[in-house]
């Protein structure tokens, strides 16, 4: 069966995600959508048409499947609209706004008996899938802590400058990583405590660049999130991915030559350090960290044909996204939550 499938937006994500299209054999690329005509476009893509209005181009192409990248601020809209004229939906994280936002995309998915697949990459990394594996099997209570800085300057900061006319750093990638915590902890975050920094004058007074989340769950795990976009960010401790509990603790060991900007550096893992807590006797550990190689993972590109090939099975085979989608809104209005209270001062309960 072949899906015929409209790609919108043409950023990084966007070209990655329509490159995985074009190569996939069981879709149809039949058009591509973004407002201006952008540089640089890959030459397996140059012989597509990019139409500026998505509106037009669903009316007139009726696809399967709309891929969505754009800016935050119009994922509800697009999905919305390509769920009630029928078709399937795959779109970049974060889904929307506001939670109500999500939620209504959520229900037309299921109004209309279609597929809403939200663009949580990390799900099919076999790295991160084995860090979620290794830290389940050392059992809860959890501590979390991770980040994403990114030292941008440039055209990168300026994507960033734009990304933050509507979404926060904490919220952007927060989402990833609560996502995570999510599927290690079966228990339900509780409260979130966040606070903010607007470290640069190119930032809108009513934004900031540098964030930090402290997520509080029901069994008592705690995490926390640290994310920073701009030229001022520091190259020191800008990737940390940990997981520890009672009984060790589960960690990404990252090359000592990666830097924040590589698109690359945001997945890769290089290794995976499993630490065990258990003590002898004589009061020394029994046996030695593990170190679980990584080597032969995928990069962006091939992750992101993963992940549509993911999507290809999801239609194709009829997976149930219950839980995805469930999965998808939660971890935003947990990420939503922190933005809140970076705004406020005050902690917010869930």
């Amino acid at each position: 069966m072949t899906i015929r499938v409209l790609a919108a937006g043409l950023g990084n994500m966007g070209r990655s995600h329509a490159l995985a299209y074009h190569r996939h054999p069981g879709f149809d690329l039949v058009g591509l959508v973004n407002r201006s005509t952008p540089r640089n476009l890959p030459p397996e893509l140059s012989g597509y048409r990019i139409d500026p209005s998505f509106p037009e181009a669903l009316r007139a192409l009726r696809p399967d499947l709309v891929s969505i990248s754009t800016y935050t601020d119009t994922h509800v809209d697009y999905a919305v609209m390509a769920l009630e004229q029928g078709a399937h939906v795959f779109v970049e994280k974060p889904l929307a706004m506001t939670v109500a936002d999500a939620e209504r995309v959520v229900a037309a998915a299921k109004a209309g008996n279609r597929k809403l697949i939200v663009g949580y990459i990390l799900r099919h990394h076999p790295s991160w899938m084995r860090l979620i594996e290794e830290a389940r099997g050392l059992g809860g209570p959890y501590v979390f802590r991770m980040n994403l800085n990114q030292q941008s300057s440039g055209a990168a900061w300026g994507v960033h400058k734009q990304l933050m006319q509507t979404t926060s750093p904490i919220v952007d990638c927060g989402v990833h990583y609560v996502d995570v915590w999510c599927q290690i902890t079966d228990a339900r975050p509780v409260e979130v405590r966040g606070m903010g920094l607007r470290l640069s004058n190119e930032v809108a007074p009513d934004m900031y660049n540098y964030g930090h989340m402290q997520v509080l769950f029901e069994d008592g795990s705690v995490g926390w999130y640290e994310a920073g976009w701009g030229p001022m960010m520091s190259e020191a401790a800008f990737f940390v991915k940990d997981v520890m509990s009672p009984k060790g603790a589960v960690s990404i060991v990252m090359d000592e030559d990666a830097r924040s900007a590589d698109l690359d550096t945001h997945t890769r893992t290089a290794r995976i350090r499993v630490h065990r807590a258990e003590l002898g006797a004589d009061g020394s550990f029994t046996r030695p960290d593990t170190l679980l190689s990584m080597q032969g993972e995928p990069g962006h590109q091939e992750l992101c044909e993963r992940e549509q090939a993911f999507v290809y099975r999801a239609i194709i085979e009829d997976i149930d996204l219950t839980r995805h989608m469930t999965d998808a809104v939660q971890s935003l209005r947990v990420c939503l939550a922190a933005d809140e209270s970076v705004r406020t001062g005050l902690p917010v309960k869930l």
